[in-house]
C-alpha cells in the first residue's frame, strides 16, 4: 500500500496537486461518509448528505471570496473550455455591441475564437507579438464602442503570464477566466461581471467548474438558450439541472475547508504562494543567465512559472534528472516547450526548496 513516503513533488498544471489533509480525509471516507453508510461515489445527488456537501461547497467559496448577495454561485461541467462557449452564448448573443478579448496568451485566444463564432469581437489588446510575456497597462487596453463585456485571463498557465492588478472598465462588465489563480489570493468580486474557473488547479479535481455571475447580468440570456448552455437554468435548479460530478463537488468543499480552518483564508495562502514563487525567479535571475524566464518581471506568474535553458537537450537532461529527484511533471506545455514549475496552493515550501536546491545543483553540474 502506498504511503505519504511514497509521494514526489508534483509539479503538474493540471490535473494538480492536492491538499495532503483533503487527500487523507478523502481516504477516511471513501468507503463510507460519516453517518450515512454510502460512499461519496454512490450517494445520490438528490439525497440530504450530498444537499449537505453542496451547500458547504458553496457556503466555503462565498465566505472565502466574499461574494454578496448581488451574485449568484453555481457549478457546471464542461470546465473553462465550455465557459468559452457559454460566455458569449448568454452575454454577447443579441447585443449591440461587441465582445472585447484582452489576450494575454494561449487560454485568452482560445476565449476569443469561440465567442467570434457567437457574435461580434473585438481585440482590445494583444501580445502574440512578444511572445505573451507580459500583461498590458491600462492605457495599452483600446476597447471597442459600447462592448458588450470585457473578458481577460486572470492567469496564463502556458506563457507563466499573471494579472498582478486587474484593469477596471466603467459600466463595461469584466468576465475573468480564473481558472488557474482561482482561490490562490483575494479578489475583489466587486471588480467582476462573473469569474469563472476550472477547479484542477487549486480549487480540486477535474469535472467542477466555478461560476460566479453578478445578477443583473443573467437577464441578458436569450430565452432560446438550450437549457443546459443558460446559466439561468443552473440558478434555478441549484446546479443540479442533472446529475452534478458528485466527488469532484465533494472534493471542491473540502478544499475550502482547508483554506480556511488549516490555512487561514485567502490572505495566508496569498503570503505562502508569494513567498514560494520568490524563491523560484531568485534562482532564475541569480543564475547569470544559464535560467532564462519567458515572463517580464512585473507580470511573472506567482502560480505558473516558466523558464528556458541553454539547449533543448539539455531541457531534456534537466526534466529526466529532476525527476529521477522526486520532481515530476516540470515540462512545458507541448506549444512553446521548456520547462514549468507549477506552484499551486497545495505544493508544499518543502517541494519548492527541492526543486531550488536541484536547480542550483544542475546549474553547476552543467552550466
Amino acid at each position: 500500500m502506498a504511503t505519504v513516503a511514497d509521494r514526489v513533488f508534483n509539479f503538474s498544471a493540471g490535473p494538480a496537486v492536492l491538499p495532503l489533509p483533503v487527500l487523507e480525509k478523502a481516504q477516511r471516507e471513501l468507503l463510507a461518509l460519516p453517518g450515512v453508510g454510502s460512499s461519496v461515489l454512490e450517494i445520490s445527488h438528490r439525497s440530504k448528505a450530498f444537499d449537505g456537501i453542496l451547500e458547504r461547497t458553496l457556503a466555503g467559496l462565498k465566505s472565502l471570496l466574499g461574494i454578496g448577495e448581488e451574485y449568484e454561485v453555481v457549478l457546471l461541467q464542461g470546465g473553462a473550455s465550455l465557459q468559452f462557449s457559454m460566455v458569449p452564448m448568454n452575454f454577447l448573443a443579441g447585443q449591440s455591441g461587441a465582445a472585447n478579448y484582452v489576450l494575454t496568451g494561449t487560454w485568452g485566444k482560445g476565449g476569443l475564437k469561440e465567442a467570434s463564432r457567437i457574435g461580434k469581437t473585438h481585440i482590445a489588446w494583444d501580445g502574440g507579438a512578444n511572445g505573451y510575456n507580459c500583461v498590458p497597462s491600462a492605457d495599452e487596453i483600446g476597447l471597442s464602442e459600447s462592448p458588450a463585456y470585457v473578458h481577460v485571463t486572470s492567469n496564463e498557465t502556458i506563457q507563466g503570464v499573471q494579472w498582478q492588478q486587474m484593469p477596471s472598465f466603467e459600466n463595461v462588465p469584466l468576465i475573468c477566466d480564473s481558472s488557474s489563480d482561482f482561490l490562490s489570493r483575494p479578489v475583489d468580486i466587486s471588480q467582476y461581471g462573473m469569474i469563472y474557473a476550472c477547479a484542477q488547479k487549486n480549487a480540486g479535481i477535474a469535472g467542477v467548474t466555478v461560476a460566479i455571475i453578478r445578477r443583473d447580468l443573467l437577464a441578458r440570456s436569450r430565452d432560446d438558450l438550450p437549457a443546459m448552455l443558460d446559466y439561468r437554468t443552473f440558478v434555478e435548479k441549484g446546479s443540479r439541472p442533472n446529475t452534478p460530478p458528485v466527488f469532484a463537488v465533494y472534493i471542491l468543499g473540502l478544499v475550502c475547508e482547508w483554506l480556511m480552518n488549516e490555512v487561514g483564508g485567502l490572505h495566508a495562502i496569498s503570503e505562502r504562494n508569494m513567498a514560494k514563487a520568490t524563491k523560484v525567479y531568485e534562482v532564475i535571475d541569480s543564475s547569470s543567465g544559464f535560467y532564462k524566464g519567458h515572463a517580464c518581471p512585473e507580470s511573472r506568474s506567482i502560480m505558473n512559472v516558466t523558464f528556458r535553458l541553454p539547449s533543448e537537450n539539455l531541457e531534456a537532461t534537466f526534466l529526466e534528472n529532476a525527476a529521477s529527484a522526486g520532481l515530476t511533471d516540470l515540462k512545458g506545455h507541448r506549444s512553446v516547450g521548456g520547462i514549468r514549475a507549477s506552484i499551486y496552493n497545495a505544493m508544499p515550501e518543502e517541494g519548492v526548496e527541492a526543486l531550488c536546491q536541484f536547480m542550483d545543483d544542475f546549474k553547476c553540474s552543467h552550466g
